[in-house]
């Protein structure tokens, strides 16, 4: 299980050309550069945009899904977007409808496992991620 708090690219890229069974003189040829710099680059806590593509291209993995899925699980709620110039509530309604469907597998995995692990409550999970209680009971009730 990811920790998606903390995202350590490297790694994981490391990890996923592991599983891959991918050689590293392919990946030299791929990136046109040397093995040092592969391993600088699993080594890395970030990498670039422009070599996250590649390697979401040559591993065939949304990589920028992880950090979209920590954003949805860390980023603090948005100011009042009532106060906003020109937004309407049913604006934000919208915005709040299009929220609830970017729950991923692997979002849903991390808070299940925290709560299983006693890590978490279901009450805390509630409200430190802002997911509605029927929702979780459902991924409770599918998942476990």
């Amino acid at each position: 299980m990811m920790d998606l708090k903390q995202i350590k690219i490297g790694q994981l890229l490391e990890n996923s050309v592991k599983e891959n069974h991918i050689e590293i003189e392919r990946l030299c040829s791929f990136f046109n550069c040397e093995a040092k710099n592969i391993e600088q680059m699993y080594g890395s806590d970030t990498v670039g945009t422009d070599i996250l593509i590649k390697w979401s291209e040559l591993l065939q993995y949304d990589f920028f899904r992880l950090y979209s899925q920590h954003l949805v699980l860390y980023a603090p709620p948005a100011a009042n977007r009532y106060s906003q110039a020109g937004t309407k509530k049913k604006d934000v309604i919208q915005e709040l409808q299009f929220r609830k469907n970017i729950y991923t597998k692997e979002i849903i995995e991390f808070i299940i496992n925290r709560i299983n692990k006693g890590e978490m409550t279901r009450e805390e999970v509630i409200s430190k991620y802002r997911i509605p209680k029927t929702t979780l009971y459902k991924w409770l009730n599918k998942y476990n």
